[in-house]
């Protein structure tokens, strides 16, 4: 009986703590895909330090990624991505504000998969644009698990591709997002 009363103490409680607090990742994984169709050679590049802060009570949602954390297969592709296209310099990282719209149907208190749409605005190389895309948010073992992937036009951003690589680069990058959430304290 004793043990049946602790765990539903310890239930309740992880319940409770849910509810009421603020999630966050140093760790989140972001990758982003260029590589045009028929391209031989891939551009792709993963970032595994972009910050996420989630509140459970009412959804909203901060995001930031430094362009530098960003790595390549190729040293030269990630000078050109920084000096040539986001000009991280001058605009040193993305970032996203928004919020769960479907929050009704998303209990982060309960254990589970659930989709999600979110939206907010998404600032990249000093341009901010309106943005709503789907994922998956999984609750489990106190923590919370965002995964989403959609996709950026870089004219939209006012990020330009040289007609020497136009061949090279795709114009719509595919993001690729999965980020671990542990309550703050």
């Amino acid at each position: 009986m004793k043990k049946l009363m602790l765990v539903l103490f310890a239930s309740v409680t992880m319940a409770a703590n849910l509810s009421a607090q603020n999630f966050f990742t140093r760790d989140g994984k972001i990758k982003f895909d260029a590589t045009a169709a028929n391209s031989p050679e891939k551009i792709e590049a993963l970032s595994k330090t972009a910050t996420c802060v989630l509140k459970t009570t009412d959804g909203a949602m901060q995001w930031a990624v430094l362009f530098k954390s960003f790595t390549f297969e190729k040293t030269l592709m990630g000078e050109h991505f920084n000096e040539n296209y986001v000009e991280s310099s001058k605009y040193p990282k993305a970032t996203f504000t928004g919020k769960i719209t479907n929050l009704q149907e998303v209990n982060l208190t309960k254990d589970g998969t659930y989709n999600a749409v979110v939206t907010g605005k998404m600032s990249v190389h000093g341009v901010t644009k309106d943005v709503t895309t789907n994922g998956a948010i999984t609750v489990g073992g106190g923590m919370i698990k965002i995964n989403a992937g959609f996709t950026l036009n870089l004219a939209d951003y006012n990020i330009d591709i040289p007609s020497l690589v136009s061949d090279k680069v795709a114009h719509d990058v595919k993001i690729l997002i999965d980020a671990p959430l542990k309550p703050m304290n």
